[in-house]
């Protein structure tokens, strides 16, 4: 990663979407480890600002279809598109600088650095600058000013000098959420950011994804069904690695085979 100044402009990645493209394409996408099938067949596509929920039961092939499109994983067969350009095949830090972002099951924050220090290196492999001892601290405001914006978004502005790892768990995700924003994604991915958390630190946390997904593509991997229906757009239901279903909230509850295979009893009620 070449030094550079904090203050100029990242790479842009890929252009404009057309008009009525998707801005992530998935085309026949298949994953297997050996004999094993884990994805098979998957056709998927996301529009500019669309919030897109993923669901189905444990071992559908979620996480896997996640590592796909974030490239820490290469697809058997199939293409991936994103702002019009095939994916598939990419490094994941050249997929995060084209516009796309990931935050993981589990957190993924340094915990003996503060949230400030978390979030400025963030931003400094957006803005593609190498840290070292003897750069004047001046020279670093740009990126500074740009933490602190982000801090404020998430509202952790009042837990900038704290450790991260002292903080909730769900204190750690918003700083994650973030850290996320400062690559400046088009498109996020967020895979299960609920897991774990109380019924108040996930009404919290929804807000808060709502507000800063605003604008931009979200593509949700979530086992709460409240958060899903609250959050999603439009869902697609993900079963031994097909989509058996994708519709608006209210058409995935009414789908009969939906209800029998993953919703069961909750989607009665």
């Amino acid at each position: 990663m070449p030094d550079g100044d904090p203050g100029s402009t990242p790479w842009a990645g890929p252009g404009p979407v057309a008009a009525g493209e998707p801005l992530l394409a998935l085309r026949g996408l298949h994953k297997a480890f050996g004999e094993t099938e884990v994805i098979r067949g998957v056709d998927l596509a996301l529009q500019p600002g669309e919030r897109h929920a993923l669901i189905g039961p444990n071992g559908a092939g979620k996480s896997t279809l996640f590592h796909l499109i974030s490239g820490q994983l290469r697809p058997s067969a199939g293409e991936i598109r994103f702002a019009g350009q095939r994916i598939d095949g990419w490094a994941p830090e050249r997929i995060n600088r084209a516009g796309l972002a990931r935050s993981f099951q589990i957190t993924n924050v340094f915990p003996r650095l503060t949230v400030l220090e978390n979030l400025r290196i963030a931003v400094m492999q957006r803005h593609r600058v190498q840290y070292s001892f003897w750069r004047r601290l001046a020279s670093l405001a740009p990126v500074r000013r740009r933490s602190e914006e982000l801090l404020e978004r998430v509202r952790l502005q009042a837990r900038a000098g704290s450790l991260a790892g002292e903080m909730s768990y769900s204190e750690q995700r918003s700083l994650e959420l973030a850290m996320t924003l400062a690559s400046e994604p088009r498109l996020i991915l967020l895979d299960e950011p609920m897991a774990g958390m109380s019924r108040e630190e996930t009404a919290y946390t929804g807000a808060l994804i709502r507000e800063v997904a605003d604008g931009r593509a979200l593509l949700l991997v979530e086992h709460d069904m409240d958060v899903v229906f609250a959050l999603g757009e439009r869902v697609s239901v993900l079963v031994y690695g097909q989509l058996v279903a994708t519709g608006t909230p209210e058409e995935i509850r009414r789908h009969p085979g939906v209800r029998e295979a993953y919703l069961g009893e909750e989607a009665a009620a």
